[in-house]
């Protein structure tokens, strides 16, 4: 199994009509406009949109959703840029230079810079996808029930990296996914468990009510009640003024956007990271390798073309172990994995066998999306800025009728309509008391496929556990669990150690 130029023919093929590229199209419009909107992330833009994909093809589905993703990456800068306000977690790097450029008036020079180093990390790691996850997938085929619970045990673990600092509060998350997962029936027995006598349980919670309640709803609330405390003031917006990108400026970002791009691939290839470390990873070592490091900071051109290359080059880096092995790269990859599964395919090796055909049209997805974004980009780059000023009395019904409508029309049952509020108002209250939302899904998800691999693996072995792991694939994965999560931990008690002496320094 590799990528040749056969596949991108067929990629072509799965692509190559109106309807897909009208979805991919308007995907990217969405996400540069939903990513734009501070407080609202591609993740959150993701989940609202998803139950429109229900009754579509898979390939314009997905590459709809592809869409939005890279646009929200995308559209975070122009936040970042003109009012100090990352649009994206993964656009606070960007923060750093390009407010500053604003300030001297230089919005227009920063925003190009931010609109082509995204482009190009975004096409960089696109082809880093295309050749690594076919070889990838290919040592996943022979993996058996005790690899698949070794993948399922090192997914949860990676918790540990997307807990904020706070590895008790991650688990926590995780535990209540896990929980929220075993209610309804018994995935190898059929007995009914968790329900507490409530025939509306039997069938369990239903990935999309949920995912639109704590994605999407608790942020809706969460800025409701922000607007409350504060009166919502607003933020002076900068202009979208100034000269446009020299000679000067490209060979001066040439290298941190090369570096940037496969910075922002590989971490983005790594679970539990990814566009906001890449970003932060990469203006590092942009302004390590620098000639004018006191520029950064101050308003750098540099550290633009390093932050956003990164940041956008982990998009292609997510899906690679989320297509391999069924493990997403960041929150937004959680919550297309769930699109995955709605279409009737199952993330792991045997989706580039069963389904090569929609693989490759993902490919080329992903290389369209880009490639629009690019375009849309550079027409509206003097007009994207406008959405800022939209008054959330106006945006906030609207993404509360499209919870409603999305929950409802999953099953066309109101009881669904009743889970996205609940689990809507159950993520506002983890999130005011530092929760993180991503564990839950990755609970959610994840904790089925360990559970059902774990018990379907021991029953040849009569219950052996020993028996069920005495494999070389099985007990490496346990190693690099083990080692990542004890890595992380000392990370962190690091970490907090350093945050201590500093304080008792000042």
């Amino acid at each position: 199994m590799s990528f040749s130029f056969a596949n991108i023919i067929a990629g072509f093929q799965q692509i190559g009509t109106l309807n897909c590229i009208l979805m991919i199209a308007f995907g990217t419009l969405l996400g540069i406009i939903i990513g734009a909107l501070p407080g609202l992330t591609a993740t959150t833009g993701v989940a609202i949109f998803l139950p429109l994909t229900f009754y579509m093809e898979p390939v314009p589905a997905l590459g709809f959703l592809v869409g939005i993703y890279c646009g929200g990456m995308y559209g975070g800068s122009i936040t970042a840029i003109l009012i100090n306000t990352p649009g994206t977690p993964a656009g606070a790097a960007t923060v750093l230079d390009g407010h500053p450029m604003a300030q001297k008036g230089e919005a227009y020079r920063a925003l190009q810079m931010a609109l082509y180093a995204s482009t190009i990390g975004g096409l960089i790691s696109c082809v880093a996808l295309m050749f690594f996850a076919p070889l990838l997938a290919s040592a996943a085929l022979k993996f058996s029930y005790a690899e698949y619970f070794a993948l399922g045990v090192f997914g949860l673990s990676i918790v540990a990296g997307l807990s904020n600092g706070n590895i008790f509060k991650g688990l926590l998350a995780c535990c209540i996914g896990l929980f929220i997962g075993c209610m309804g029936m018994d995935p190898i027995s059929g007995y009914p468990r968790l329900t507490f006598g409530v025939t509306s349980f039997l069938g369990g919670f239903q990935l999309i009510p949920v995912l639109i309640g704590i994605f999407a709803f608790s942020e809706l609330i969460k800025q409701c009640a922000e607007k409350v405390r504060r009166k919502d003031e607003k933020e002076e917006i900068f202009p979208v003024s100034g000269k446009s990108l020299t000679k000067a400026d490209w060979k001066r970002s040439i290298s941190p956007l090369i570096k940037g791009s496969l910075i922002g691939t590989f971490i983005g290839a790594v679970p539990a990271t990814g566009g906001g470390t890449a970003a932060f990873l990469s203006y590092g070592e942009a302004r390590r390798a620098s000639k004018h490091p006191e520029e950064f900071g101050n308003g750098s051109i540099e550290g633009i073309a390093a932050s956003e290359s990164a940041n956008n080059g982990a998009t292609g880096g997510t899906f690679i172990p989320m297509l391999c092995l069924g493990i997403p790269g960041d929150s937004v990859t959680a919550v297309l994995m769930g699109a995955l599964i709605i279409q009737g395919l199952t993330p792991g090796p045997t989706l580039f066998t069963d389904h090569a055909d929609t693989v490759n049209g993902l490919y080329i997805a992903l290389l369209i999306a880009n490639i629009f974004m690019l375009i849309m980009g550079q027409v509206g780059l003097r007009w994207f800025y406008k959405v800022c000023l939209i008054p959330k009395e106006i945006l906030q019904p609207i993404i509360f009728g499209l919870c409603l409508i999305g929950s409802y029309a999953a099953n066309s049952n109101l009881f669904d309509v009743g889970t996205m509020l609940v689990f809507g108002l159950l993520g506002y209250l983890l999130i005011r008391a530092g929760v993180p939302m991503t564990p839950i899904l990755l609970g959610l998800i994840l904790g089925n496929i360990t559970e059902s691999n774990l018990r379907r693996g021991l029953i040849p072995t009569q219950g052996n556990f020993l028996k069920f792991i005495n494999r070389p694939i099985c007990l490496a994965i346990l190693a690099i669990t083990i080692f990542s999560l004890a890595f992380t931990i000392i990370r962190m008690l690091r970490d907090r150690k350093a945050g201590k002496e500093i304080n008792e320094e000042e």
